[in-house]
């Protein structure tokens, strides 16, 4: 069987790519032409050179029973909201259309926990919540709730699509890395004095791909799904990494006014010049409000697993220094 897979050189679709693999899939990997395909080294993988809102999409998937469509614009720059909405929601769009055009017999649409918002008092949520988009904080949310609901309405015209919506994923293949492998590597590099008083949802992405997989072979269509496990607060966070690896974990959290203030200087200032702010205040303004999710729905129906936090930690320390990220700066 054949699968054709979006986002194959970022840190999910890596992983998904090997998991396909191993379980006896034939896999195709949509990559940009500016991509680095470091993370596909050495794989038995058929390259796509392609974007995502090219017209001509369809003639890829051709031959290929399934869709794995991983791929999204991160960023949380103010600035990027017109890339943002042109790679999530229309390149979403295209590829959806191109599916049904080449026969695709099932996709898999990888959301995000974004798309879903969070819960009042930092209680966790489940798939049946939904945040008003207006209160979704940023465009990078927005852009992802939107994208879903191209997924949601391919479904209702037809299609046979399964939503999963990951939460923070931890592990192997962190390339660029992701703000969570981010929080882990300033933690090795002793980059980290103090904290930001804020919660997340973690899981092993191990875990995520398998909930792909688990989603393709037994989702309900139209269904989202939750890949999530262990709502954690950062300064659990840090001092699971101190008892790995013994490093001291920051004792002080950052006054949330502090952040918040730098990054609308930054934005304000550095934004209009054409550079890249240090802080983004959307990112800033997220962690305001703890993060919280429950995959219970997942654990259940898909049989989704739950490996412990701590080795997630493990694997991924592991890896950033076996490739050598601690000790750049």
């Amino acid at each position: 069987m054949q699968a054709f897979v979006t986002g194959g050189t970022g840190f999910i679709g890596a992983n998904l790519i090997r998991l396909l693999l191993q379980e006896g899939y034939t896999v195709k990997a949509l990559v940009r032409s500016s991509s680095r395909l470091d993370n596909l080294q050495g794989l038995d993988v058929a390259i796509v050179k392609c974007d995502l809102n090219d017209p001509k999409l369809w003639q890829h998937l051709l031959g290929c029973q399934f869709l794995f469509h991983v791929a999204a614009h991160y960023s949380l720059w103010q600035t990027d909201r017109d890339a943002l909405y042109q790679n999530n929601v229309l390149g979403t769009r295209n590829i959806l259309a191109a599916a049904q055009k080449a026969g695709v017999e099932r996709t898999v649409y990888t959301s995000s926990v974004a798309a879903i918002g969070v819960g009042s008092d930092g209680k966790p949520v489940d798939e049946t919540h939904q945040s008003p988009v207006e209160k979704l904080v940023g465009h990078y949310k927005k852009s992802k709730y939107l994208a879903e609901q191209e997924a949601v309405k391919a479904v209702q015209a037809g299609q046979n699509i399964v939503i999963v919506n990951p939460s923070s994923p931890i592990g192997p293949w962190d390339i660029k890395p992701t703000p969570t492998g981010d929080i882990i590597l300033r933690f090795l590099r002793r980059q980290m004095p103090a904290y930001v008083d804020t919660g997340l949802n973690f899981v092993h992405v191990q875990d995520v791909v398998w909930g792909h997989l688990l989603a393709l072979q037994k989702g309900k269509t139209g269904d989202r799904y939750i890949l999530g496990n262990q709502n954690l607060t950062l300064k659990q966070l840090l001092d699971q990494l101190a008892q790995l690896t013994g490093i001291p974990a920051p004792q002080r959290a950052i006054p949330a006014w502090i952040p918040l203030s730098v990054a609308w200087i930054d934005e304000q200032i550095l934004a209009p010049l054409g550079k890249t702010p240090s802080v983004p205040l959307d990112g800033v303004r997220m962690a305001q409000q703890p993060m919280y999710y429950n995959a219970t729905k997942a654990v259940q129906e898909l049989s989704l697993p739950q490996t412990p936090i701590s080795e997630a930690l493990r694997d991924s320390i592991e890896w950033f220094v076996k490739y050598g990220y601690v000790g750049k700066r």
